[in-house]
């Protein structure tokens, strides 16, 4: 982060990231914010103290024309409201409205799918990345931070730590991905991390995104998957299976059954028995 050398406020913002630190805020939301606060002042090229509304409401639909997502533009919208309202106590917000959240619904793979994305990784350790994603439900930055004292190959449990919202949460794995894991673990202390990079530390999250966007071309896949798209599979999966909705919610770790809901929308559990009047 260079915000300090672009303009003479570099207290407020060692401020924003104290005060953030202080409210518990995750570490992926930490960055997220100073990311968008400094990309915000370099485009406005203004000291925040001359910010007014129609600067924000400018950079906001400059990220609208952009094509980002209504998700990604209430993170900017939340990022600077903290920075401005919070730390340089301005409050100039009260116009400014939210970009509506998109309706669009989540991409699923049939089960089918799945096999052919882990069907076309060669190596073992990415196979078991993505089928761990799926196999639990996890995010990519749950998967990338996993140790092996999380894993409890036993009970087929697995504990994500301090995910999103601060939040500890207990999860499934499947038989045949532990059988693996066991293998896969042997020689590994658990303080280590489950998948660690090959030239030490932590994956990173693009990295697991390129391994997924890899296998996906491999196959003849032409739906816009991501590697969200196995957490939603995994969701949408065990829907369709019986699986009561809040255990899928708490597997999830979402904070309201609303938010699970979603997957009611795209599971075909029922309609695939509706036979079309033509």
């Amino acid at each position: 982060m260079n915000l300090e050398k672009n303009y003479n406020h570099s207290n407020s913002f060692v401020v924003l990231r104290q005060e953030m630190s202080l409210r518990g805020f995750s570490q992926s939301t930490v960055e997220s914010y100073l990311y968008y606060v400094e990309n915000f002042i370099r485009f406005i090229r203004k000291s925040p103290k001359e910010v007014n509304s129609s600067d924000i409401k400018t950079y906001l639909e400059k990220l609208i024309k952009e094509g980002k997502s209504s998700s990604t533009i209430n993170t900017a919208y939340s990022a600077l409201q903290f920075y401005f309202e919070k730390i340089l106590r301005r409050k100039f917000f009260v116009n400014i409205p939210r970009t509506k959240k998109s309706k669009k619904l989540p991409v699923v793979l049939t089960k089918e799918e799945v096999l052919q994305i882990l069907g076309a990784v060669n190596n073992v350790k990415h196979k078991l990345i993505l089928a761990l994603m799926y196999s639990s439900g996890l995010r990519v930055s749950e998967v990338v931070d996993l140790k092996v004292c999380d894993l409890d190959l036993e009970s087929r449990l697995l504990t994500v730590r301090q995910s999103k919202g601060n939040k500890d949460r207990t999860t499934i794995i499947s038989d045949k991905v532990a059988d693996v894991l066991k293998k896969y673990l042997a020689n590994k202390n658990g303080k280590e991390l489950v998948f660690g990079s090959d030239f030490g530390g932590k994956l990173t999250t693009r990295t697991v995104q390129s391994i997924f966007h890899d296998a996906i071309k491999k196959t003849s896949i032409k739906k816009e998957a991501t590697c969200h798209s196995l957490r939603h599979s995994f969701a949408t999966h065990l829907l369709e299976s019986g699986t009561d909705i809040r255990y899928i919610q708490e597997l999830l770790g979402h904070n309201s059954v609303q938010t699970t809901q979603i997957y009611t929308k795209v599971t075909n559990y029922g309609l695939k028995n509706i036979k079309s009047p033509l």
